[in-house]
């Protein structure tokens, strides 16, 4: 009806307006008449169209009037869709639409009417804005804002329960009753879930179970109109099942079985049982505990946090040999499962756990941990303290051998036999050691003879008691030191003593003076110290500047023991205040220990062998060297040293200044000298009766030379001393045979066999022909 009643007021708007604008004409015309003037004005109602509309084209929107009574007055329209989508016709004021219109994309249109004189384009009146607005019509269907929408849900939640909500947009306007109404139904799953016409989804029944199934997928349809079957779309709503702790887990079988070795640690691990439990990994919290059985106290059961897994593990030891096999039931329940989502089937799983315990060869077992003996100090008469014992816990039951391994202090102190009788070799000093303590090792004796590789240990401690064997000794103080000047009865010194041996209970050290003839005194303090104080006074430095004082100090133990230690007291001046200003310095005690001496003589002997071995080395070298030289001599490696005397020399009998073979086995070799400038041809030499013809020494000589001077490889190893003038010092002029013996001189040298038997060997030298050979 609503409809009806705005359709027909749409068709009737123009008529009325029709009326009205003649109405106006005629009583603007009746004013003109009787007034004679004219009132110009624009005269339209506001102009409405539907959208949509199934007519042909163009449609008539309206109608613009004016006023102005001219033939040549046209009516024009400006604006943004003007003459495109609205067109007016000029003459008569119609506006008319010449496209179909859409609400939804244009709600609408503002234009500006004109009225000009079509002669010359001159405004006839002011423009005027105007408005025309599309009516809405139901052409559009609502449309979900996406295509799949996403839910979640506990499991066994309660009817009526909110997954999610579904929104659909309709395009059309809100205002219009029934155009933008949207309802919404589920077309799929019905049986499930509901949707109210806000679009939120619930559940419609208090069964869902994640476990049967997790997920959902149901069609939710948007629709307007309500009571119209009108377009509509859909949506898909995808809806999970959250998970809630509502199963209790179950055994995977019915009885598990487990083997391990009776050596198993405690808190090892013996196996695993296995339970399923269908709710997600979060709401999984099985506890384990024992049914039926009497090892709770050999076994314990652990829950393992992320596998949900029991693991068990031994609290204390096995032992094949007592228990060989272990059977008990255990149960496995969840105590957060919400019980009001309880399920038939039972709160608890029971299963039968065996362990089968294998035996493994075990080290000996001790009987008693740990050993401990006392001894007295210096007890000559013990010998035996007691003994070790372990067993085989196994079924071979074999016998064991005890080794001693680890000693403290380190030494052989303590010794254990093969059977396990701890024995002393000596007596035990507590002043070395208070305690002793040692490491007994027990091995299974094999059947072949051999040890087992496995063994156990055990400790083993000897306590030394005490015995008064030691003396009290002094406690010497710094330097103590008296006035020459001091009065009787000053304090020179505090002393004190210990002693070794334990404080004995009944009392404290007893201090006395070994002498009284003496100008000091001791006074006891019985708090284990004793004061030295001046007993006469006034000390003669004259006749003694240091004191050497014996004090006898003695304990309370059982034999009582006393020593005597002196007190080096020193004699100073002082001043009127009694500060001292002068004391003699006292010669200080200087002490080695036998270790340093031991530990000096040691070194000195180090230094000792290692200077002797250097020594010897160095005269094998030499020896060496000397058989080498001895040995590997050859014509090319000889070198000489030519060495003449401002003298006349021994004689004949001086035959060991040079070896002349030497030389003649060079010349002997076919030698000859290279025509290679030597640095000796620059020595300027005295003149002598030297000719073309020079004798074989001085080509020798000079071939030595040049071999000196071109060997660049090695270094000389001969120093060679040539004296080619002797001077005009000598009476007997030069007796040189290098000059003379390459000189072409008719001297007769036949009147040196006239010169004795000293001489002879010059004679023969010099008596022979210049080309003959020299055989020595």
């Amino acid at each position: 009806m609503n409809h009806l009643i705005l359709l027909f007021s749409l068709f009737l708007a123009p008529a009325f307006a029709d009326k009205e604008s003649q109405k106006t004409n005629q009583n603007f015309s009746s004013n003109s008449a009787s007034h004679k003037r004219l009132k110009r004005d624009w005269i339209w109602n506001q102009m409405h169209i539907k959208e949509e509309i199934d007519t042909p084209l163009p449609h008539h929107v309206g109608k613009i009037t004016s006023s102005v009574r001219n033939n040549n007055a046209k009516y024009i329209i400006e604006g943004e869709y003007a003459n495109t989508i609205f067109k007016v016709e000029e003459t008569s004021g119609d506006v008319y639409a010449f496209e179909r219109l859409d609400r939804e994309k244009k709600a609408e249109y503002e234009l500006t009417a004109l009225i000009i004189d079509r002669r010359n384009n001159q405004s006839l009146e002011p423009p005027s804005k105007f408005i025309i607005k599309v009516y809405d019509i139901n052409d559009n269907v609502p449309v979900f804002v996406q295509k799949v929408f996403n839910g979640s849900v506990p499991e066994m939640s309660p009817v009526g329960t909110s997954v999610t909500k579904v929104t659909a947009v309709d395009a059309d306007d809100p205002t219009v009753t029934g155009h933008a109404t949207v309802t919404y139904q589920v077309i799929k799953g019905d049986e499930y879930f509901t949707v109210d016409d806000s679009g939120v989804i619930s559940t419609t029944r208090a069964d869902l179970d994640r476990e049967n199934q997790s997920t959902y997928e149901i069609v939710v349809k948007a629709k307007d109109a309500p009571g119209s079957s009108g377009d509509s779309s859909t949506a898909t709503v995808i809806i999970t099942l959250t998970d809630i702790n509502d199963n209790f887990p179950v055994f995977k079988h019915p009885s598990f079985h487990f083997r391990v070795p009776e050596n198993i640690s405690v808190g090892g691990e013996v196996g695993r049982v296995k339970v399923e439990d269908i709710d997600e990994p979060q709401n999984r919290n099985t506890t384990y505990s024992f049914v039926r059985g009497d090892y709770r106290d050999t076994f314990e059961i652990v829950a393992n946090p992320f596998t949900n897994e029991g693991i068990i593990r031994p609290k204390k030891p096995l032992d094949f040999e007592k228990v060989a096999e272990y059977r008990f039931n255990i149960e496995a329940t969840d105590p957060t499962v919400d019980l009001r989502y309880f399920k038939v089937g039972g709160s608890r799983s029971i299963s039968t756990v065996t362990i089968e315990v294998t035996d493994v060869d075990e080290p000996p077992v001790f009987t008693k941990l740990p050993y401990e003996f006392k001894v007295r100090e210096n007890d000559p008469e013990i010998r035996t303290l007691g003994s070790v014992w372990a067993h085989d816990p196994d079924a071979a039951k074999r016998k064991i051998r005890f080794i001693r391994r680890r000693a403290s202090p380190n030494g052989d102190y303590i010794r254990v036999s093969d059977t396990g009788i701890i024995q002393l070799p000596k007596p035990l000093d507590r002043e070395f050691s208070s305690s002793y303590n040692i490491t007994v090792a027990a091995q299974e004796i094999l059947e072949d003879g051999r040890l087992s590789d496995r063994e156990s240990h055990a400790q083993v401690q000897v306590i030394v008691t005490d015995e008064n064997d030691n003396a009290p000794e002094l406690v010497y103080p710094e330097e103590p030191r008296v006035c020459e000047n001091a009065a009787p009865g000053k304090v020179i010194i505090r002393i004190s003593a210990t002693d070794k041996d334990e404080i004995s209970p009944r009392g404290f050290f007893k201090y006395s003076l070994a002498t009284e003839d003496s100008n000091f005194s001791l006074v006891e303090n019985y708090d284990n110290t004793a004061n030295i104080t001046v007993k006469y006074g006034q000390f003669n430095r004259e006749l003694a500047k240091i004191h050497y004082l014996p004090v006898i100090i003695s304990d309370n133990g059982d034999p009582e023991l006393s020593s005597t230690n002196t007190l080096v007291i020193s004699v100073c001046k002082c001043n009127e205040k009694g500060n001292f200003t002068f004391c003699e310095e006292r010669a200080k005690q200087v002490g080695v220990s036998i270790q340093a001496l031991v530990a000096i003589f040691i070194c000195i002997f180090t230094i000792i062998v290692f200077f002797a071995v250097i020594i010897l080395l160095i005269l094998l070298r030499k020896r060496h060297k000397k058989d080498l030289s001895g040995l590997g001599r050859n014509v090319a490696e000889i070198h000489e040293q030519l060495v003449t005397y401002d003298e006349e020399g021994g004689g004949e009998m001086d035959t060991t200044s040079y070896d002349v073979s030497v030389l003649n086995s060079v010349r002997k070799n076919g030698i000859k000298a290279e025509p290679v400038p030597s640095p000796y041809a620059q020595v300027q030499k005295p003149p002598g009766n030297l000719t073309s013809g020079a004798g074989e020494m001085e080509m020798m000589i000079e071939v030595k030379k040049d071999e000196a001077d071109n060997d660049r490889d090695l270094l000389p190893y001969d120093t060679l001393h040539i004296y080619g003038y002797e001077g005009a010092e000598s009476i007997a002029e030069s007796l040189s045979s290098l000059g003379s013996g390459s000189s072409d001189s008719d001297i007769d040298y036949d009147f040196l066999n006239d010169w004795g038997p000293r001489f002879k060997m010059l004679a023969e030298l010099y008596g022979s022909e210049p080309n003959e050979d020299f055989v020595y």
